[in-house]
């Protein structure tokens, strides 16, 4: 049987977006394994032992059932540059083997990163979501690889607005933001320059 991860930011002892982590995590056991009881994964967390100062990736690993839980510390990785990749991939849901996203982060040449593009359409970097900025708004791929638990969120503040954008789109904007569970938005801005094709 197949295995998911939920992962989970740690900081200085305190579970960030758990509400919307237990959302998805509980929504993947039903749709993909047909459980119908909850966890509530911040009971199941803070029944952990974990360090209470510093940065981590909690990840959860499971099917049905959590699996194992584990704690490992973070460093922020810096990406100033993009490269652009093809691919008819699917990861709707956050699957614990990424073998097939991490063939495609081979190709990014001298670039930190990768921006896939599937079905003509921008999605995300190999391991985070993105947005762009127009001058007034910030725009995020309608069509994601993965609906990520940060742009959820930032979906419901109103920060960031969903459009279908397609790669000749990226013209139309000036910068990027790659954000993720562990990457908070606003902390890795890049120039849509950096998007090489």
């Amino acid at each position: 049987m197949f295995r998911l991860v939920e992962t989970i930011k740690l900081n200085d002892g305190v579970f960030e977006n758990i509400d919307i982590h237990n959302e998805r995590f509980n929504n993947s056991r039903k749709t993909l394994f047909g459980v119908e009881n909850s966890i509530d994964l911040n009971e199941i967390l803070n029944s952990c032992e974990y360090n209470k100062t510093g940065l981590y990736k909690c990840r959860v690993v499971y099917n049905k059932e959590i699996i194992k839980v584990e704690f490992v510390p973070y460093d922020l990785k810096q990406i100033k540059s993009l490269k652009v990749v093809r691919a008819e991939i699917d990861y709707s849901y956050k699957y614990e083997d990424r073998s097939d996203i991490n063939k495609l982060l081979e190709l990014r040449g001298s670039c930190d990163d990768i921006l896939i593009v599937k079905n003509d359409r921008l999605t995300d970097t190999s391991a985070a979501n993105i947005a762009f900025f127009d001058d007034d708004r910030w725009y995020t791929p309608l069509y994601p690889l993965l609906k990520g638990t940060e742009r959820e969120k930032l979906l419901r503040e109103r920060r960031i607005f969903e459009e279908d954008l397609r790669l000749d789109d990226l013209k139309k904007f000036h910068k990027a933001a790659i954000f993720s569970t562990m990457v908070n938005f606003g902390e890795i801005i890049i120039p849509v320059s950096n998007i090489v094709y």
